[in-house]
């Protein structure tokens, strides 16, 4: 593991890095181009995702104990590199010999830890003894505190703990099946158990384009919550639909499933390729557009809106541990004020009688029930349709008394859990 473990922890370090510093998404660094990883080889590459990760999630803890031994808080990087030592020994259960040579070689990598290469020694070897009798197991990702007293206000400090502790668990693989007669013979065939209506939930992922029904384009991968919103809809057969912010396009194979005729769009022409290929594969089709939502002028009217709106993406931390650490305050201020000029676009675009769907992957109200809640005050015409929990396949309390649906990463815990969601469904009136 040491000789393996080298590589792939130096760039386990420039992940860290680019999110604690940088403020750099994980996904941009670990995609197919990224720097970081390119000269990797395959299990590298995975180690030092996995050891990103996990010090991410265990970053609250980890640094309670390693402040237990630093008189002074040192540099950036040799915290960097005491903390990947401390998830090694703690979380994933590393030889302490690797863990803790492999924490030496890095400073002495850097002309700017080199001198500290005692010093991380001499703690690593502290965690090592002392460490574990003071090391408590956090079974729970604990959220930065401008976060957490957010999420706190809107939810309560009981459900909080229990979405804490569902982030540190590893996210299970849904799929989507694009025929949902085809659910039973894909249960036994990918060994997973069915939920809702037309998902199902592998017991093992592995490689997901070599498992059976990916390239005949039979199902693609979407988590259940996410999957919710494009089911609130009435028969959409041949009704005209416009998707929102489409990319990676789950919810535009549903919509077009259904047999309606969709637009597509989204900013992002890179994002749209992801869109395009998913659409080759399952042998749907839907018309494309690459716009902005705030300077399009689509000509017509649509039956039905589907509004996936750039949230927080809060709901997601537990497939994505860096977001805490991306986000702040204003730029939370800034894509609520972008939510609320996307929805009043679109409502326009709406033809009266016809339904608005509006979901974020959020877990704040101030992006869901308080972001409707404000846009009912200003139109009108808009009427909330509450949505059926029967007709989604999930539980009666999922739905707010207000009828709108809302997900927590708790939920489902004993079977793997969620991410988390916000929908409402609105209807135009027609006077």
């Amino acid at each position: 593991m040491a000789k393996l473990g080298l590589s792939a922890r130096i760039a386990a370090l420039k992940l860290l890095d680019g999110v604690l510093f940088e403020r750099r998404p994980l996904s941009d660094m670990t995609d197919a181009g990224s720097d970081i990883l390119r000269k990797l080889t395959g299990s590298e590459r995975a180690r030092a995702q996995s050891l990103a990760i996990s010090t991410l999630k265990h970053l609250e803890p980890i640094d309670m104990l390693l402040d237990f031994y630093l008189k002074k808080d040192p540099p950036l990087r040799a915290r960097h590199i005491l903390r990947l030592c401390a998830a090694e020994l703690f979380v994933d259960g590393i030889s302490p010999h690797a863990a803790i040579d492999s924490a030496v070689n890095l400073a002495k990598l850097s002309r700017n830890t080199a001198h500290l290469s005692g010093l991380i020694n001499a703690v690593c070897r502290k965690l090592n003894t002392e460490g574990r009798e003071h090391w408590v197991e956090h079974p729970t990702q604990q959220l930065p505190y401008y976060l957490r007293s957010v999420i706190l206000k809107d939810h309560g400090e009981d459900a909080v703990k229990l979405m804490e502790k569902a982030h540190v668990k590893s996210a299970p693989l849904d799929i989507t099946v694009k025929d949902p007669a085809d659910v039973p013979e894909l249960v036994s065939l990918l060994d997973a158990e069915a939920i809702g209506l037309d998902s199902l939930r592998l017991h093992k992922a592995g490689q997901v384009s070599a498992l059976p029904g990916f390239a005949e384009g039979a199902w693609w991968v979407q988590d259940f919550a996410a999957s919710l919103p494009a089911k609130c809809f009435d028969d959409l057969e041949g009704k005209a639909v416009l998707d929102l912010c489409a990319a990676p396009g789950g919810k535009t194979l549903q919509l077009t499933a259904k047999g309606a005729d969709v637009t597509a769009m989204d900013l992002s022409k890179h994002r749209l390729a992801r869109v395009h290929e998913n659409l080759k594969r399952t042998g749907l089709t839907a018309k494309v557009v690459t716009a902005d939502v705030l300077t399009w002028k689509p000509g017509v009217e649509y039956d039905a809106i589907l509004l996936d709106a750039p949230c927080s993406a809060t709901g997601t931390i537990r497939r994505h541990p860096d977001l805490p650490f991306l986000k702040d305050k204003d730029m939370l201020k800034s894509l609520v004020q972008l939510q609320e000029e996307m929805l009043q676009y679109a409502f326009r675009w709406l033809k009266p009688g016809g339904q608005l769907v509006y979901s974020t992957c959020s877990l704040l109200q101030q992006e869901g029930e308080d972001q409707i809640a404000r846009f009912l005050e200003r139109n009108k015409q808009a009427v909330v349709d509450p949505i059926d929990p029967n007709r989604l396949d999930v539980p009666a309390e999922w739905v707010s008394v207000q009828g709108y649906l809302r997900t927590l990463p708790s939920y489902w815990a004993d079977i793997g859990g969620l991410d988390g969601f916000f929908v409402a469904r609105l209807n135009k009136k027609t006077g």
